[in-house]
């Protein structure tokens, strides 16, 4: 500690490379933790065991014959029936159309751009639904095509400024006065989209009165929910079967329909995200590396700068392992101090983007870790030869160096 404090100067420029290269990995690790995390609280909107019958598959890569999925036949309300008939293990199965954005209106208020979706009876049973006011459509009101509405609560505060004053009120949508049954809760914002604020749920029945659902134009989809206890992938072959039968289609002839899930995503984002991780490291690691280089420098400064002291010490019975452990130490506890200064850094840096912004950047406790282990580590490899000079050192020759 004495060597440092006398050289302050030299420490302080020993520390910021080790400083900068760990900022930088624990920077990049916080920031792909943080996308991560945000993207499985999306993709958990989802729901596990939830599968999607479509149209057109989620993955994309190199090779998308998006060509041949356009002619498939679209999704019909029969074929949720036949497969109401057929499938066991499903405890929620709906059709679903979005009617694409439209302005909804409660007397001289309105609000633009709202996202109408029309679902059938299971829409509850398949999605977590939250209300602050109100509840889910009855049996009988989504069989009849009820003018029934649930409402999200940006759509709701729009219009009467108190979400839950909304609740039986009569808002014109499409053309038609549709009464409010229920509100959902705020949502808020995700990497997804998947959000209810914006949006407003009518029954299948009611929407079919107005426009053809089973147009390709609404991308209508079947989504199957299956019971607890009962695999994921279970579930993904009895629909599989169940869809291939009610298509007639022949064993060897390919599906004519996508089945996507939550999963499909969170695939393709852990590949992203693995990647970035890889090259966070690379670019911290490039200069972790050249701030250790300037440790291993400063370090062959110090033997040389106490090879006196060093010939005293072992002519007082020093042993090379202590001597040793004297430079290795004190380079150890340079990149450390860099290293802690580095994280230090990050931490400043996730209460500043929380009190400017709705981003919550995250610092886990295994990314500080990975700093501190990063810092002993090139404190070893920059320290091990100049302590192992220094140790090697003939005591008489040492004294004699002035």
């Amino acid at each position: 500690m004495d060597a440092l404090r006398q050289n302050k100067l030299r420490t302080i420029l020993s520390l910021l490379g080790i400083t900068i290269g760990i900022f930088s990995i624990i920077a990049v690790f916080s920031a792909v933790d943080t996308l991560n995390d945000n993207l499985h609280k999306s993709v958990d909107k989802l729901g596990s065991n939830t599968l999607f019958v479509q149209k057109m598959p989620w993955t994309f890569s190199g090779d998308y014959p998006w060509w041949k999925y356009m002619q498939r036949p679209v999704l019909k309300l029969r074929d949720l029936d036949a497969l109401e008939k057929r499938m066991q293990s499903t405890q929620g199965m709906e059709y679903e159309a979005w009617l694409s954005n439209h302005t909804i209106k409660y007397q001289s208020n309105s609000v633009e751009n709202v996202q109408i979706s029309a679902a059938s009876a299971d829409y509850d049973k398949t999605w977590l639904l939250n209300f602050i006011a109100g509840r889910y459509f009855t049996g009988m009101e989504s069989r009849a095509g009820e003018p029934v509405a649930l409402i999200g609560y940006n759509v709701a505060e729009g219009l009467f400024v108190a979400p839950s004053l909304a609740e039986g009120k009569l808002i014109k949508v499409l053309g038609r006065n549709v009464r409010v049954v229920g509100v959902f809760a705020k949502d808020g914002e995700d990497m997804l989209g998947i959000s209810n604020d914006d949006a407003i749920v009518i029954p299948v029945a009611f929407a079919h009165q107005m426009v053809n659902i089973e147009s390709d134009n609404y991308n209508p989809q079947i989504v199957v929910k299956g019971r607890d206890g009962v695999p994921e992938e279970a579930v993904e072959s009895e629909l599989e079967g169940a869809m291939r039968s009610i298509r007639r289609i022949r064993p060897n002839q390919e599906d004519n329909f996508a089945l996507n899930k939550s999963t499909l995503i969170s695939e393709q984002f852990d590949k992203v995200f693995s990647f970035l991780h890889f090259a966070g490291m690379i670019i911290g690691g490039f200069s972790v590396l050249v701030g250790g280089f300037g440790i291993a420098n400063i370090m062959f400064v110090s033997v040389k700068e106490r090879t006196n002291i060093i010939g005293i010490q072992k002519s007082l019975g020093a042993k090379n392992y202590f001597i040793m452990l004297q430079f290795l130490l004190e380079a150890i506890l340079l990149c450390l101090m860099g290293g802690l200064l580095g994280i230090a850094l990050v931490y400043v840096g996730t209460l500043i983007l929380k009190s400017q912004s709705d981003v919550a950047v995250v610092l886990y406790f295994k990314n500080v870790v990975i700093g501190i282990s990063t810092s002993v580590t090139i404190g070893i490899i920059a320290g091990i030869v100049p302590a192992w000079i220094a140790a090697r050192l003939d005591p008489v020759e040492a004294i004699r160096t002035n």
